[in-house]
């Protein structure tokens, strides 16, 4: 796996137009300490393997000196991309070694799903863990152990999650460093920064989430961002200029670009840029890696319930829990996270959700309801790390960077939904009995992710006045004038540099519900939005129905495949996010021929019917390819509903509006989900998908009827 991780680095570094001789001019801190550790520990473990007494006595000491001077040298070059990783995922076997006495653990079921035997291992460095999941295996971190089969050829291994963040990290590190570009946490940490915006994500706050439709938040998985990336991403300062700059009047642009332009080009794409940020890579993989994490622990979560009852109300019932939350703490998190350090309060999260999650399984077979208020608390935790995280991406990466950077952050998530409910999918179906040993990875990747965390390199926060006015009425009288700094409740002059109190002027108490009255007015009153709210609305009771019965559409609907249902499920979510992928480009496509209105009724129709003609099939081919054309359906009426309310809502009523549309749309999926429950207990899981589905497809079909929304 690690050559995989060294060759993938230097091939993409060279495509992209790096030398490989830049890998002789790095300079990296505490070169020789690095060597002598790595030297050190395959030393040891020949020594090991050829009977030295001596060494098997100080086994245990020796391990941890060796993988003490790594950790060490590590650390110390962790401003070159990767590092961090690399330093993850070595900090992560470590502790391996030192719970199991100088040996690595390898779970046997995970060595024979591989197709290797316990002769296969060297006892040198390896000890075996029974294939049952017991006390002793918690005890011994068997689940950061080698636990992850791959059994495929040519790259036929057992790895632990501290290998893959250990490879993701070597491949950034020489992919880097060929290409020989980026800025490091030095020219970061030295750069003072003026926040201008709250967001950069190009949307208004809170739109997206409030037009997309968006499944619940099941335990910390969710959406970071807009439903899709922009189509063109700005190039940034050091852009290469176009084939055709520069050339005089009558001039001819070459037919194709040579091979140095095409290099350049990818050089100073942005997110090569990002790449070499060793924060921003540093959050980006840990999040990528979580979201894996979380994939997996979805699956098996909802399998978990659906084993221990057999009951679509239980199941109904976990993801109620898991949207109550979102209605009830979604609109004040972001306040209280604007009083606290960002970077703080994502590593707390991360801790705690690690700490809550892998307690899940062991709730589960204590009692059942014992898992209701630790999901609920997983999810609460997560809402507060969202906003947390948007505030540290502003001041990780440049401004004009953003946009890219919340482009990638897409992108993470499209790859974890494409990629990662297959692979959950065949792990969960893989551990059969042994489900909990997806809490607790899961659990690992949040441990794993406050670490990168805790390592990035923060720009200090320092608000503009005008963007705290509303939040600091007063701000200016004791400031004197405008242009001063609010940071940490007081303002500071922009003259003197003196932090003067802000005395805040009285709200009245009822002020919030006025101007939740005003936005219900303007919404009211507007009727492409309000009918736009409303067809929302029962697209997310549809989408509460699909989220919950799809477990058991997979387990009961589906027929004539080898395949367990956790993978069914898996494969079928997979095709809703591809489906969203190519969606996006589909509403590139036809968005200059047809009008926002006609878009949005034409989604809806096409939504509700491939829905709806899923309960009418048990074939899984047929199934993906319906699944596939609701996640395409899905986009082509997500991104025009979140330009009609860009362009119809005043500036000053937006956050009212949207918070209002928000807490509608996200009330009726919470009401799907419990209608699933029970509608799907008496007429089963494929006619109630089939019902709604049709109701979506009215909603729809019922736009064409007022041509003020159809000609929107």
């Amino acid at each position: 796996m690690l050559i995989g991780g060294i060759i993938a680095g230097l091939a993409l570094g060279l495509l992209a137009g790096g030398d490989i001789l830049n890998l002789a001019r790095i300079r990296l801190r505490w070169t020789a300490l690095i060597f002598a550790a790595l030297a050190g520990r395959y030393v040891t473990e020949a020594a090991l393997a050829a009977g030295i007494g001596i060494v098997e006595a100080l086994r245990l000491p020796l391990y941890l000196f060796f993988f003490g001077l790594l950790l060490t040298g590590l650390w110390a070059n962790r401003r070159h991309p990767g590092m961090t990783l690399a330093f993850t995922g070595i900090a992560s076997n470590t502790l391996v070694v030192l719970i199991n006495g100088g040996h690595m653990t390898v779970w046997a079921s995970a060595l024979a799903a591989a197709g290797f035997t316990p002769g296969d291992l060297g006892p040198a460095f390896h000890v075996i863990l029974p294939a049952q999941l017991d006390g002793s295996f918690i005890t011994r971190l068997g689940f950061l152990g080698d636990v992850i089969p791959i059994p495929l050829p040519f790259i036929r291994n057992v790895v632990s999650l501290g290998d893959i963040f250990l490879t993701s990290g070597l491949a950034l590190f020489l992919f880097g460093t060929v290409l020989g570009r980026g800025r490091t946490n030095q020219a970061i940490r030295a750069t003072v920064w003026r926040r201008r915006r709250p967001s950069g994500s190009g949307l208004a706050a809170g739109l997206s989430e409030a037009s997309t439709l968006e499944r619940s938040l099941v335990l910390g998985a969710g959406a970071s961002g807009s439903a899709v990336p922009s189509r063109s991403l700005p190039a940034g300062p050091g852009a290469a200029p176009s084939a055709s700059a520069g050339l005089g009047a009558g001039a001819a642009a070459p037919a194709f670009p040579t091979l140095a332009q095409i290099s350049e080009r990818i050089r100073d794409h942005p997110y090569v840029k990002l790449s070499l940020n060793s924060s921003f890579s540093a959050l980006w993989a840990g999040q990528l890696i979580s979201l894996f994490g979380d994939r997996v622990h979805q699956v098996a979560l909802l399998f978990l319930v659906l084993q221990l009852t057999d009951s679509p109300i239980a199941v109904a019932a976990v993801l109620v829990v898991t949207t109550l939350p979102n209605l009830f703490l979604g609109p004040i998190a972001g306040a209280f996270v604007d009083r606290w350090d960002a970077r703080e309060v994502m590593i707390v999260s991360d801790l705690l959700r690690a700490a809550l999650v892998m307690a899940i399984p062991i709730a589960a077979v204590t009692n059942l309801l014992l898992v209701f208020p630790l999901v609920f608390l997983v999810t609460a935790i997560s809402i507060f790390f969202r906003p947390a995280r948007v505030s540290v991406l502003t001041r990780i990466v440049d401004e004009d960077d953003l946009l890219a950077a919340n482009s990638a952050l897409w992108v993470g998530e499209t790859i974890a939904d494409i990629g990662g409910y297959p692979l959950a999918g065949l792990f969960v179906a893989f551990l059969g009995r042994s489900l909990p040993l997806a809490f607790w990875i899961d659990g690992a990747t949040y441990a794993a992710s406050a670490l990168l965390i805790f390592s990035i390199v923060v720009r200090p926060l320092v608000r503009t006045l005008s963007t705290m006015r509303s939040a600091s009425r007063g701000s200016v009288d004791a400031a004197g004038r405008d242009g001063g700094a609010v940071e940490a409740g007081r303002v500071v002059s922009p003259e003197h540099g003196v932090p003067v109190p802000v005395d805040a002027q009285p709200r009245r108490r009822w002020a919030v519900l006025d101007e939740a009255e005003a936005g219900w007015q303007f919404l009211r009153g507007e009727t492409v939005l309000l009918a736009n709210t409303i067809q929302a609305v029962v697209g997310q009771v549809m989408i509460g129905i699909v989220l919950t019965l799809l477990p058991l559409y997979a387990r009961d609907t589906i027929s004539g495949v080898t395949m367990g249902p956790e993978a069914i499920y898996s494969f079928l979510e997979a095709g809703i996010g591809v489906g969203n992928l190519f969606g996006g480009f589909a509403v590139g496509l036809i968005g200059a021929r047809m009008g926002l209105g006609r878009m949005v009724i034409v989604g809806y129709m096409i939504t509700g019917a491939l829905v709806a003609a899923m309960s009418l099939t048990g074939n899984l081919g047929l199934a993906l390819g319906l699944i596939f054309g609701v996640g395409i359906g899905n986009l082509i009426f997500v991104i025009p509903s979140q330009t009609l309310f860009q362009q119809r809502t005043p500036p000053e009523l937006m956050g009212r509006v949207i918070g209002l549309r928000y807490s509608l749309t996200f009330g009726a999926m919470t009401l799907g989900i419990a209608l699933a429950g029970i509608l799907g207990e008496v007429l089963g899981p494929a006619m109630v998908i089939g019902l709604f589905g049709l109701l979506t497809f009215w909603s729809g079909v019922a736009g064409l009827i007022f041509p003020v929304v159809r000609d929107a």
